[in-house]
């Protein structure tokens, strides 16, 4: 097929590990390819010199673009973009993803960005490849903004399809052995469905999805799946689903179909606990049998009235015990999400909450936690109030560049209130670690020993404090700081450890 054109796709750096190739990229390459474009796609996770690369793709490129979530990553997306403006004035840079679809107006004012895709891009972008290719004009494409003229023109909204009438990912532009160097394993970032159901008011998902769940057929689900572990040796599929579970005849449909296939490989998924809690025993068995190794929950507190405020009325606290000990009977690891400082919670509120999740610790080995401070992404249904608690809310793409997941803007939590709320995570993040199997990382006996008398002399004073939320003069941390490192975030995807800094770039990966 005679070539129609070039398209560079470039996903901007991150912190942390990459969870495999960003299948938002190799979502848009696929219908591009198939209708005869040749799709260049640049990593930075595994492209040290990525702006080179970018360079050189770009000369004879018809288009250059970008995906983009809020926080850091902003930074790289802004450098390349200006840099290929610099090169190639009359390149038409296109951005996408997570923020430019809730912040649309804001990021086509940057003099670098000259179309936005919101919200399902693949055929938009496949739409706007057409269109540049045969020099018509972009005022007919649903779902997009663009300066018509240097004027910003928002297009009407496009309908958006079920996955089942999209064509796979582009997988085999993926190099996993470089990904497989990069993150310490052959990992593969695949989504069976998007959206959620529930309509929390601090997530963004319920925005960009608007509560819609839409999924693949287990079926497809099933054969790509297992083919594509098969195909390039997978040792573990990362599920990027809001929610899997929202459909349980469907997400037992996989389970079973995994497990019957004989391919053996780990799996990984998000929940909620009510959605699990549905599920029999026998059920969770079934996952754990076809190989699900980790399940990750936005838990966030066990206050009530925090939950309300959240608008999180499906989340239980009995089920929160439930979801630990069906995990824990099936051999499966859960990570709880945990989320202090949101607008209305009091002391008291997280003194409940790190009561309440380190009773959990102690009962349940499996169940490991990743406590945030509240971060104000754009877009959710509780900015105005923010708005009139004092919180300011960045005006350009460069000011949302500095909103890492955890970066404290909240004008309630400041001085000796956020340094006391960080001396009570410490004890509670040491805690459920001292609970946790002792893993044999020492490196002589001596000091195995010694190991074993520090935990036996700081676990109960650290319960006492975490019973009665006292706090002064911590020694138990001062101890213990010799031998422990408590790891302070975790994925919710993988359960596995993530920088301070990092983004939440696991779980809006699409």
């Amino acid at each position: 097929m005679l070539k129609r054109g070039k398209v560079v796709l470039f996903y901007p750096p991150y912190d942390g590990p990459p969870l495999g190739a960003p299948l938002c990229l190799l979502s848009l390459a696929s219908p591009l390819r198939q209708a005869g474009f040749e799709v260049v796609v640049v990593d930075a996770a595994i492209a040290p010199d990525y702006r080179a690369r970018i360079q050189r793709e770009i000369r004879d490129a018809l288009c250059l673009g970008v995906s983009v979530l809020t926080g850091p990553m902003i930074r790289g997306a802004i450098e390349v973009a200006m840099a290929a403006k610099l090169q190639r004035p009359e390149l038409p840079v296109v951005f996408g993803g997570w923020h430019p679809t809730l912040l649309p107006d804001q990021t086509l004012r940057e003099p670098f960005v000259d179309i936005v895709v919101r919200g399902q891009g693949e055929m938009t972008l496949l739409e706007v490849a057409e269109a540049l290719a045969d020099s018509k004009p972009l005022d007919m494409i649903a779902g997009i903004s663009w300066k018509n003229h240097g004027v910003p023109t928002q297009n009407l909204e496009r309908r958006v399809l079920p996955l089942d009438l999209l064509p796979p990912p582009a997988f085999d532009l993926t190099d996993f052995d470089a990904y497989e160097r990069a993150g310490g394993a052959r990992i593969l970032a695949y989504a069976t469905s998007v959206g959620c159901p529930y309509a929390c008011n601090y997530c963004t998902d319920m925005v960009v999805y608007k509560r819609r769940f839409n999924a693949l057929p287990a079926e497809r689900v099933v054969q790509e799946m297992t083919g594509l572990v098969l195909r390039y040796g997978i040792d573990e599929v990362a599920l990027l689903d809001s929610n899997f579970p929202v459909d349980l005849p469907r997400a037992l449909a996989i389970a079973r179909g995994i497990r019957d296939s004989g391919v053996k490989f780990r799996w990984t998924f998000q929940a909620s606990t009510d959605f699990l809690c549905r599920m029999s025993l026998e059920d969770v068995r079934l996952l754990a049998e076809s190989g699900v190794s980790h399940m990750g929950f936005g838990t966030e507190s066990t206050s009530a009235s925090v939950l309300k405020l959240m608008n999180k009325r499906h989340q239980r606290v009995n089920e929160m015990y439930e979801t630990a000990r069906r995990g824990d009977l099936a051999g499966i690891r859960i990570t709880f999400n945990l989320i202090f400082g949101y607008p209305g919670e009091t002391e008291a509120d997280r003194a409940e909450t790190l009561r309440t999740m380190s009773d959990i610790a102690a009962r349940f080995r499996s169940v490991s936690f990743s406590p945030n401070i509240f971060t104000p992404y754009p877009g959710i249904p509780i900015w105005p109030q923010l708005r009139a608690l004092g919180v300011r809310e960045p005006q350009s793409l460069r000011e949302w560049m500095n909103l890492p997941l955890g970066a404290n803007t909240l004008p309630w939590l400041q001085g000796g209130e956020l340094a006391r709320l960080r001396r009570m995570l410490e004890y509670f993040l040491l805690h459920s670690q001292l609970c946790r199997p002792a893993r044999l990382h020492s490196r002589t006996r001596k000091h195995s020993w010694l190991r074993r008398a520090v935990h036996w002399t700081v676990r109960w004073p650290i319960r006492w404090r975490l019973r009665f939320s006292r706090y002064f003069f911590p020694w138990e941390l001062w101890l213990t700081r010799l031998s422990e490192r408590p790891v302070e975030r975790r994925s919710l995807v993988t359960g596995g450890e993530l920088p301070k800094a990092a983004a939440n770039a696991c779980s809006e990966a699409c």
